[in-house]
Order: C-alpha cells, then sequence, then structure tokens
C-alpha cells in the first residue's frame, strides 16, 4: 500500500516537482520553511491545481496520470484546513452527517459513531458550531473529513490557528486516530513536537522538491539536516509500557535500549507509546552516577560529534539500542570527556524532561 507522487507543477518563479512513494497507511508529514510548497503539494492531490502534470495513484487507485485527471469533487479524500471552514448554521451532529449523506451507504467504511468516539464529541452533538471553542471546532471538522470515509485525508496545519492549550486539548484525539483508523494522512505542519508526536513517516521538502524521506525517528536525527541542529532538536523513541509507580506517580516504559521512567500517568500495560526527548536534555556521563535525582540512565555509544549553530556547542549522537538519541553539549565538555566515535558512554535524561 503506496501513494505514489510523481507530479510537476511550475508557476512564476516556482516550481514543484515531487518524484516520491509515500506509505499508504499512517500520518506522513510535510515539513519544511513556508514557501517550500507543502500546501501546493496538498492542493495537487486534492485536484485543485489543473495544470499540475505527472501521476498520482493511492493505495492502487489512479487518480491521475497522462492519459486522465480526476476532478477535485470526485477524489475520495477528506480535506482539514487551519480553519474548520464549518456550516456555523448547522449544530455539531448536523456538520457531522453532512459529509456522511454525500457517501452512497455501500461506499461508508466510517460510521458516525466511531468518529464521535473517538473525537471525544458525544457531549456537543446538539450544540451549534458558533458555541464551541476552537479546538472543538477542530475536532469537529476532522470528524466532518473522516465521514467521507476518504481513501486520504489531507491536514493542512489543522492546529496553527489554536492557541497552546487547544493544542494540547487536541493532540491526543489525532494520536487515537493515528492508533485506531486505518486512513493515510498527509500532514503539513511548521510544528516539529506536532509532527514528532503524530507522523510516521516524513518528507523534508526544499525550494519545491523533496531533500530526504524516510522514517521521522530517523529523519529528526540525521545530521545533514537541519532539524537535529534547530533549538528544538530532539530524538524519537517508540517505547512499550511495562508497569507504574503510583506513589511517585511514574510510568515505566522499555524500548530497544533499555528502560525508562516517565512523569506520564493514566498509560495502559503493554500500550505502545511514543516519547521525545530533547538534545539539551540529554546528559553523558563516562560512568553510570550514582546517588543521582536523574532516573533514567542508559548505555549509548557515541556515532558521531558535529559542529552546531552556537559556537561553544556541540552536537553528540548516540546509539541507544536501535534507537538515535541526540545531545547537545558545550565544547569544554566535549574536550573533558573525549568523546569520540565509539566511545562508550551513559545517556542520562531527567524524568520531568521526557515529554
Amino acid at each position: 500500500m503506496t501513494i505514489e507522487l510523481r507530479l510537476d507543477l511550475e508557476r512564476p518563479g516556482f516550481r514543484l516537482t515531487i518524484d516520491t512513494e509515500v506509505p499508504g497507511r499512517g500520518v506522513t508529514a510535510l515539513f519544511g520553511r513556508s514557501g517550500c510548497g507543502k500546501t501546493t503539494l496538498l492542493r495537487c492531490v486534492a485536484g485543485l491545481e489543473r495544470s499540475v502534470r505527472g501521476r498520482l495513484v493511492v493505495n492502487g487507485e489512479t487518480w491521475q496520470d497522462a492519459d486522465r485527471f480526476t476532478p477535485a469533487h470526485q477524489r475520495p479524500l477528506g480535506y482539514v484546513f487551519q480553519e474548520g471552514q464549518l456550516f456555523p448554521h448547522l449544530s455539531v451532529e448536523g456538520n457531522l452527517r453532512y459529509g456522511y449523506r454525500r457517501i452512497p451507504a455501500a461506499e461508508r467504511v466510517v460510521q458516525p459513531e466511531e468518529v464521535t468516539r473517538l473525537l471525544g464529541l458525544e457531549t456537543l452533538l446538539q450544540r451549534r458550531v458558533t458555541e464551541i471553542s476552537g479546538g472543538q471546532r477542530q475536532r469537529v471538522a476532522m470528524g466532518r473529513a473522516l465521514l467521507t470515509s476518504p481513501r486520504v485525508l489531507l491536514m493542512d496545519e489543522p492546529l496553527a490557528a489554536l492557541d497552546a492549550i487547544s493544542k494540547a486539548e487536541i493532540l491526543p484525539y489525532l494520536e487515537r486516530l493515528h492508533d485506531e483508523l486505518s486512513v493515510p494522512v498527509l500532514y503539513v505542519s511548521h510544528a516539529i513536537d506536532e509532527v514528532s508526536r503524530l507522523a510516521d513517516h516524513m518528507l523534508f521538502m526544499e525550494d519545491g522538491a523533496v531533500r530526504a524521506e524516510g522514517a521521522l525517528r530517523e529523519l529528526i536525527t540525521r545530521r545533514d539536516l537541519p532539524l537535529a541542529h534547530a533549538e528544538g532538536a530532539a530524538a524519537v523513541i517508540e517505547a512499550r509500557v511495562t508497569g507504574h509507580d503510583d506513589r511517585h506517580h511514574l510510568t515505566e516504559l522499555e524500548f530497544d535500549g533499555g528502560k525508562l521512567v516517565v512523569s506520564r500517568e493514566h498509560l495502559q500495560r503493554s500500550v505502545r507509546v511514543r516519547v521525545r526527548i530533547m538534545a539539551r536534555d540529554v546528559a553523558i556521563h563516562l560512568t553510570r552516577p550514582r546517588d543521582s535525582s536523574v532516573l533514567n540512565c542508559v548505555p549509548a555509544r557515541v556515532l558521531d560529534v558535529s559542529d552546531d549553530p552556537h559556537p561553544g556547542h556541540v552536537l553528540v549522537r548516540l546509539a541507544v539500542g536501535d534507537s538515535t538519541l541526540l545531545s547537545r553539549i558545550t565544547r569544554r565538555s566535549l574536550a573533558h570527556l573525549a568523546l569520540q566515535p565509539g566511545t562508550d558512554v551513559y545517556a542520562l535524561v531527567k524524568s520531568v524532561a521526557i515529554t
């Protein structure tokens, strides 16, 4: 199952040239600076750019090639914008069922009750969309898009217009959709923390082209890409819940490189979770420390050391099992520890720093 994107669109002063395939399930992030072509690529997939040339195949269904161009209104997709663009005269339920009623009964693969549960809309159904918060309206917009039973869901910075509190409210619902629905998502965002929580795959775009692509956890730690050198540089680790310390309100995790203790509660045992560890929160020791307040200490090996935008800092990539951590340390620390590729060390991370 793949989405084949071989598209060419030329405008005055800009050209989009895409030649790639992305997974036909899960969340693929389109990431890059403003003006690199992320939204234009979504518009091409949606059929909103009639002058685009090339080939588009979604999980075996051809939407465009040299002989055909399926118009936008005939493409089985959902599109969620920065603003929900809901119908103000309808209730929440009316907006949801608007999308549902457009689809013939035999083609409906997503049901209203399922979407309502996944997005936590049960208590809002009878309210008008003008009476609910911005985060709740975006959940309704997502629900309406899903109830068209799309072959692919396009999301163009759906959280960009929300404040931090509303974002924090809606992200768990997006994670639930990711875990429980099989609809592939192409997700545009400028927020790497948001992408790190949701995406499986990434297209890193520059100047209308794909500079790099692959699994998100690999791309965000690659030394040749700017993500690893940004102020908010971080690594993502996939782990499994193994237990809880109820007395101290901590959760215990296992991953391929060892164990972690995090300050995240209410996670069911054996559930797979994703944690994000900032480079600035990873300390390096040559020996295992004793009597430390830091609860997480995992054996690691230095992969490489590279320059950092700050002249007094360096970025150290660490192999921890099959995972990669980033550590931003001072050049003085680098010299003091005599770190070089192949050095065996211990990586320390505060539990309160892991999100």
